[in-house]
């Protein structure tokens, strides 16, 4: 008599049993490693498969001089302009729209406005080479004005404007004597 016919009961069929494929310790602990084993060999096989072609990097350009020298090159460059291109002085209110208005059309930080006669009156009487020095040198909040883009004289300009429009009557200062003959050389020499 057989064992599977032994256990089943009268008139039914025997019950069929189940094996693995794996059957010794052997096949068990290759099974194991396949499975580690395999699907780390397939990514890396799609790794260099997808990363294939030209690297660039040990052989590229970018360490070279001129490659640094295009990258930290400067944005911009700055011009300081002394005199228009005749050579003529700007005026007072040209240098009050250009520098000064910023501040002193608003009042902004204690400044006085244009034209404010109680704003204006006490700084006209300590005179125009105070109020000069003020502007050349700078005074509370704002920033001394010599060496930038205009000159002493035309600084000297918008202070006698800003002044003057605050009640005073100071005369406008005139072009120094080398920057007079410039321009007026420049004007003789310009065709009529």
């Amino acid at each position: 008599m057989s064992d599977s016919k032994d256990h089943a009961p009268s008139g039914q069929a025997a019950p069929e049993v189940h094996e693995g494929p794996i059957k010794t310790p052997k096949q068990l602990i290759l099974t194991v490693v396949a499975s580690f084993v395999i699907p780390i060999v397939v990514i890396i096989l799609l790794v260099n498969f997808v990363d294939f072609g030209a690297r660039t990097g040990a052989g590229s350009d970018g360490l070279e001089e001129e490659a640094v020298a295009r990258r930290i090159q400067p944005v911009g460059d700055v011009t300081i302009r002394l005199a228009t291109a005749a050579g003529a002085l700007r005026s007072g209110e040209q240098v009050y729209q250009a520098q000064c208005a910023a501040c002193h059309a608003t009042g902004i930080v204690g400044s006085p406005k244009l034209a404010d006669a109680a704003a204006w009156g006490p700084r006209i009487k300590t005179g125009y080479e105070a109020l000069l020095n003020s502007a050349l040198k700078g005074k509370g909040a704002m920033t001394p004005q010599g060496g930038g883009e205009f000159n002493e004289t035309e600084i000297g300009r918008a202070v006698v404007y800003m002044a003057n429009q605050g009640g005073a009557k100071f005369d406008e200062p005139k072009a120094p004597a080398s920057a007079a003959s410039a321009g007026a050389g420049a004007a003789a020499s310009a065709p009529n």
